[in-house]
């Protein structure tokens, strides 16, 4: 679950913010460290170039010494890694082939 201190850090530097063209770091690297606990969201952000994003907000933390910021953004970087390997190992050999003989069956 997101905790309060994480959702009000989201809001003031996205009420601050005055260059609408980039996000800043700690607001992009909280908005992934809330998609980790939620697939759905997950997914979201992932399509949405949240992991380009995610990549250049800890550069930027890191940039400019914001550590903490900057570990939880390499934290949610590597449970993004995880999903993407589990999802491939899924698509592998998890069952993906559900009666692919059914399809032949139909079309003789």
């Amino acid at each position: 679950m997101v905790s309060t201190a994480a959702v009000k850090r989201a809001l003031s530097a996205l009420a601050s913010r005055t260059d609408t063209a980039t996000r800043p770091a700690v607001a992009v690297i909280d908005e992934a460290d809330a998609a980790r606990a939620d697939l759905r969201r997950a997914a979201e952000f992932v399509d949405a170039d949240g992991l380009d994003r995610l990549d250049e907000a800890i550069a930027a933390a890191e940039h400019a010494g914001n550590e903490g910021a900057a570990k939880r953004g390499r934290e949610a970087r590597a449970a993004f890694r995880r999903f993407r390997e589990v999802a491939a190992d899924s698509d592998l050999g998890g069952g993906g082939d559900c009666g692919g003989d059914d399809g032949d069956e139909r079309s003789k």
